[in-house]
């Protein structure tokens, strides 16, 4: 065989192998990405574990503040029941924190609700829950941002085309939920 043949036959060989790669890159990072989705979704089912906590205990004090507490709960429901993807999950979630932020507004009303030591205890794992979501959330968000550098950079986007990899959604906050942050609670000490 001829020079020629045998750098053709290595060209042909070193572009399948890096066609290859690229595909395995996609496949691991499309991993990571369901992976660290499961994280945010656990982190956000442990919130709606403590929603029902919250709600009933806010309500023995705030009986009259019925539309809060229905509220919260429905919004919890729809929370609990999205598709998952992270847009509709993401719509979801503003509805359910401008809720809690509701119900939390309440409590301000109520100083014995806020000296109650069983509310500050479910303040205090609401607030470790939100921020364990929001570290969660930029996993997720940075898994993606690499993810779709891949789709849409050459010459990975060709493979990207190829066998069907495209871009994913990021996990965002509506505006208004963002420019204000996560729902803020003060603790006060037992009897303040």
């Amino acid at each position: 065989m001829s020079p020629a043949v045998w750098v053709a036959a290595g060209a042909v060989f070193l572009g399948v192998v890096a066609l290859l790669a690229s595909y395995n890159r996609f496949v691991r990072d499309a991993q990571l990405i369901d992976n660290s989705w499961s994280n945010v979704d656990s982190e956000l089912r442990r919130r709606y574990d403590l929603i029902p906590n919250l709600v009933e205990t806010v309500q023995g004090y705030a009986v009259h503040e019925r539309t809060t507490f229905e509220s919260v709960t429905r919004a919890r429901s729809q929370a609990m029941a999205s598709d998952g993807n992270a847009a509709s999950q993401s719509a979801d979630e503003n509805v359910l924190v401008g809720a809690l932020r509701s119900l939390l507004a309440v409590s301000e009303a109520y100083p014995e609700l806020k000296a109650n030591v069983r509310f500050a205890e479910l303040q205090e794992e609401l607030i470790t829950t939100e921020n364990r979501i929001q570290a969660a959330r930029r996993i997720f968000n940075g898994n993606v941002r690499d993810y779709n550098t891949r789709v849409q950079s050459v010459p990975s986007n060709l493979v990207a085309r190829a066998f069907g990899f495209r871009a994913r959604t990021y996990f965002e906050v509506d505006e208004a939920v963002r420019a204000t942050g996560a729902p803020h609670v003060r603790l006060g000490a037992p009897g303040r």
